[in-house]
Protein backbone atom coordinates (compact mmCIF):
# COMPACT_ATOMS: atom_id res chain seq x y z
CA UNK A 1 0.00 0.00 0.00
CA UNK A 2 1.48 3.21 -0.93
CA UNK A 3 1.62 6.49 1.42
CA UNK A 4 -0.38 9.66 0.87
CA UNK A 5 2.88 11.45 0.08
CA UNK A 6 4.36 9.23 -2.51
CA UNK A 7 0.56 9.71 -4.58
CA UNK A 8 1.25 13.82 -4.35
CA UNK A 9 4.43 13.13 -5.66
CA UNK A 10 3.16 10.57 -8.37
CA UNK A 11 -0.23 13.54 -9.16
CA UNK A 12 3.17 16.07 -9.78
CA UNK A 13 4.96 13.47 -11.87
CA UNK A 14 2.45 11.68 -13.86
CA UNK A 15 0.26 14.72 -14.58
CA UNK A 16 -3.08 12.43 -13.67
CA UNK A 17 -5.13 15.95 -12.75
CA UNK A 18 -4.65 19.32 -14.36
CA UNK A 19 -6.17 20.85 -11.67
CA UNK A 20 -3.60 19.54 -9.49
CA UNK A 21 -0.63 18.72 -12.17
CA UNK A 22 0.52 22.76 -11.96
CA UNK A 23 3.33 22.71 -8.99
CA UNK A 24 4.48 19.91 -6.87
CA UNK A 25 2.55 19.59 -4.17
CA UNK A 26 3.27 19.21 -0.65
CA UNK A 27 1.17 17.61 2.12
CA UNK A 28 -0.17 20.11 4.55
CA UNK A 29 -1.50 17.61 7.29
CA UNK A 30 -2.93 13.56 7.71
CA UNK A 31 -6.51 13.79 9.04
CA UNK A 32 -7.08 10.22 9.30
CA UNK A 33 -7.11 8.38 6.30
CA UNK A 34 -7.51 11.68 4.22
CA UNK A 35 -4.54 14.27 3.37
CA UNK A 36 -4.54 17.51 3.11
CA UNK A 37 -2.29 18.88 -0.23
CA UNK A 38 -1.54 22.48 -1.50
CA UNK A 39 0.20 23.46 -4.99
CA UNK A 40 0.65 27.03 -6.36
CA UNK A 41 -1.18 28.01 -9.16
CA UNK A 42 -0.02 31.01 -10.83
CA UNK A 43 1.30 32.06 -6.97
CA UNK A 44 -2.43 31.22 -5.38
CA UNK A 45 -2.32 28.15 -3.31
CA UNK A 46 -4.71 25.52 -3.74
CA UNK A 47 -5.38 22.79 -1.51
CA UNK A 48 -7.39 19.46 -2.29
CA UNK A 49 -7.34 16.15 -0.27
CA UNK A 50 -7.25 12.60 -1.24
CA UNK A 51 -7.30 9.15 -0.03
CA UNK A 52 -6.03 5.70 -0.73
CA UNK A 53 -8.16 2.63 -1.13
CA UNK A 54 -7.75 0.42 2.42
CA UNK A 55 -8.66 -2.35 0.77
CA UNK A 56 -8.41 -3.75 -3.23
CA UNK A 57 -10.15 -6.45 -4.89
CA UNK A 58 -9.67 -8.79 -6.41
CA UNK A 59 -6.64 -10.22 -4.60
CA UNK A 60 -3.39 -10.70 -6.38
CA UNK A 61 -4.23 -8.54 -9.44
CA UNK A 62 -1.98 -5.37 -10.08
CA UNK A 63 -3.84 -2.62 -9.22
CA UNK A 64 -1.34 0.10 -9.96
CA UNK A 65 -1.54 3.40 -8.21
CA UNK A 66 -5.46 3.46 -7.24
CA UNK A 67 -6.60 6.98 -5.10
CA UNK A 68 -9.71 9.04 -4.66
CA UNK A 69 -9.28 13.09 -5.04
CA UNK A 70 -11.51 16.48 -3.92
CA UNK A 71 -10.26 19.15 -5.42
CA UNK A 72 -11.34 22.61 -5.48
CA UNK A 73 -13.81 23.50 -8.54
CA UNK A 74 -11.63 26.75 -10.72
CA UNK A 75 -15.13 28.99 -10.07
CA UNK A 76 -14.27 28.58 -6.89
CA UNK A 77 -17.08 29.55 -4.17
CA UNK A 78 -15.91 27.10 -1.61
CA UNK A 79 -17.36 24.23 -4.36
CA UNK A 80 -15.13 21.10 -4.68
CA UNK A 81 -15.45 18.12 -7.47
CA UNK A 82 -14.63 14.39 -6.86
CA UNK A 83 -12.66 11.93 -8.92
CA UNK A 84 -11.51 8.30 -8.93
CA UNK A 85 -8.43 7.57 -10.41
CA UNK A 86 -7.03 4.58 -11.39
CA UNK A 87 -3.52 2.68 -11.63
CA UNK A 88 -5.24 1.69 -15.15
CA UNK A 89 -7.17 2.26 -18.14
CA UNK A 90 -10.70 2.05 -18.12
CA UNK A 91 -13.15 -0.10 -19.95
CA UNK A 92 -14.52 2.41 -22.99
CA UNK A 93 -18.17 2.64 -22.25
CA UNK A 94 -17.73 1.70 -18.68
CA UNK A 95 -19.48 3.61 -15.68
CA UNK A 96 -17.44 4.05 -12.58
CA UNK A 97 -19.66 3.01 -9.86
CA UNK A 98 -19.70 4.63 -6.55
CA UNK A 99 -21.95 3.83 -3.13
CA UNK A 100 -21.08 5.46 0.29
CA UNK A 101 -22.59 3.61 3.20
CA UNK A 102 -24.37 1.19 0.66
CA UNK A 103 -27.03 4.54 1.06
CA UNK A 104 -26.24 7.04 -1.41
CA UNK A 105 -25.17 5.49 -5.12
CA UNK A 106 -23.67 7.67 -7.84
CA UNK A 107 -22.21 7.08 -11.12
CA UNK A 108 -18.89 8.56 -12.66
CA UNK A 109 -18.26 8.76 -16.27
CA UNK A 110 -14.08 7.56 -17.09
CA UNK A 111 -12.00 9.00 -19.85
CA UNK A 112 -8.80 6.88 -19.67
CA UNK A 113 -8.34 6.31 -15.81
CA UNK A 114 -9.84 9.37 -14.51
CA UNK A 115 -13.75 9.37 -13.45
CA UNK A 116 -15.76 12.39 -12.79
CA UNK A 117 -19.53 12.62 -11.61
CA UNK A 118 -21.85 11.90 -14.78
CA UNK A 119 -23.40 15.31 -13.86
CA UNK A 120 -21.60 18.63 -12.68
CA UNK A 121 -24.73 19.14 -10.39
CA UNK A 122 -24.24 15.54 -8.27
CA UNK A 123 -20.70 17.11 -7.14
CA UNK A 124 -21.91 18.69 -4.22
CA UNK A 125 -24.28 15.57 -3.42
CA UNK A 126 -21.37 13.37 -3.48
CA UNK A 127 -18.84 15.30 -1.34
CA UNK A 128 -22.04 16.23 1.06
CA UNK A 129 -23.11 12.11 1.44
CA UNK A 130 -18.67 11.34 1.90
CA UNK A 131 -18.60 14.38 4.77
CA UNK A 132 -21.66 12.01 6.44
CA UNK A 133 -20.23 8.60 5.46
CA UNK A 134 -17.88 5.82 7.00
CA UNK A 135 -17.54 3.62 3.48
CA UNK A 136 -17.15 4.32 0.04
CA UNK A 137 -16.47 1.52 -2.38
CA UNK A 138 -15.63 2.52 -5.62
CA UNK A 139 -15.96 -0.53 -8.58
CA UNK A 140 -14.92 -0.25 -12.07
CA UNK A 141 -13.89 -2.22 -14.74
CA UNK A 142 -10.74 -2.25 -16.12
CA UNK A 143 -9.67 -2.00 -19.94
CA UNK A 144 -8.90 -5.35 -19.48
CA UNK A 145 -12.31 -6.45 -18.81
CA UNK A 146 -11.14 -7.46 -14.93
CA UNK A 147 -13.96 -6.25 -12.32
CA UNK A 148 -12.39 -4.32 -9.25
CA UNK A 149 -13.11 -2.89 -5.98
CA UNK A 150 -11.93 -0.69 -3.57
CA UNK A 151 -13.22 0.27 -0.34
CA UNK A 152 -12.10 3.56 0.97
CA UNK A 153 -12.69 4.88 4.65
CA UNK A 154 -13.90 8.27 5.01
CA UNK A 155 -12.57 8.94 8.32
CA UNK A 156 -11.28 12.24 8.38
CA UNK A 157 -12.76 13.39 5.10
CA UNK A 158 -14.55 16.23 6.74
CA UNK A 159 -12.09 17.94 8.62
CA UNK A 160 -9.99 17.77 5.53
CA UNK A 161 -12.53 19.60 3.24
CA UNK A 162 -13.20 21.94 6.08
CA UNK A 163 -9.14 23.20 6.06
CA UNK A 164 -8.97 22.72 2.63
CA UNK A 165 -12.10 25.33 2.30
CA UNK A 166 -9.78 27.51 4.30
CA UNK A 167 -6.45 27.21 2.42
CA UNK A 168 -4.18 29.52 1.10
Amino acid sequence: MMTLQTVALMLAIIGLSASVATAAPRMIKQFDHWGLFSYKDGGKTVCYVLSVPVKENPVGVDHGKNFFLIAPKRTGHGAFYPQAIMGYNLKPGSTIGLAIDNDNSFEMMPKKNIGWTRVESQDAQVVSAMKHGHKMTVTAVSARGTHTSYSYSLSGVSAALKQAASCR
